[in-house]
């Protein structure tokens, strides 16, 4: 586990406006699906049916308002083309890229979370 030394503690303003920078970006990214349909979507466009297959877990219902919340906010795009039937497809948009480092990071603590829960599992008796 990385452990910071060595760094001073931050000041009551700067605090507050981390806050308010964070408590921002969890309301844009709140809940458990928006990010794992933004990973979908990085990767490959694709049809409704196919970020639900590889979204596991996921109901029609949550995922069609998780879609709707990241196209009003920006983070992907509703192509829609007039084929019989018509064919809508969902496709990642250059902002969605602003996230890799975040996602990069939360891929990072996530496997070490889990490392930590598998190893304090071993240690019980």
């Amino acid at each position: 586990m990385k452990v910071i030394t060595n760094e001073s503690l931050i000041g009551i303003e700067e605090c507050a406006d981390s806050l308010k920078n964070v408590l921002d970006a969890l309301y844009v990214i709140n809940g458990k699906w928006k990010l794992a349909v933004i990973l979908c979507l990085v990767q490959s466009s694709k049809h409704f049916n196919e970020i639900q297959h590889e979204v596991t877990g996921i109901s029609s219902k949550v995922l069609a308002k998780e879609l709707k919340d990241l196209e009003l906010n920006g983070f992907i795009t509703r192509n829609i083309y007039p084929t019989t039937p018509v064919s809508i497809i969902y496709e990642a948009t250059e902002y969605s890229l602003t996230l890799k480092n975040v996602l990069r990071e939360l891929t990072a603590w996530g496997k070490q979370h889990r490392e930590k829960v598998k190893q304090s599992m071993r240690l019980r008796p």
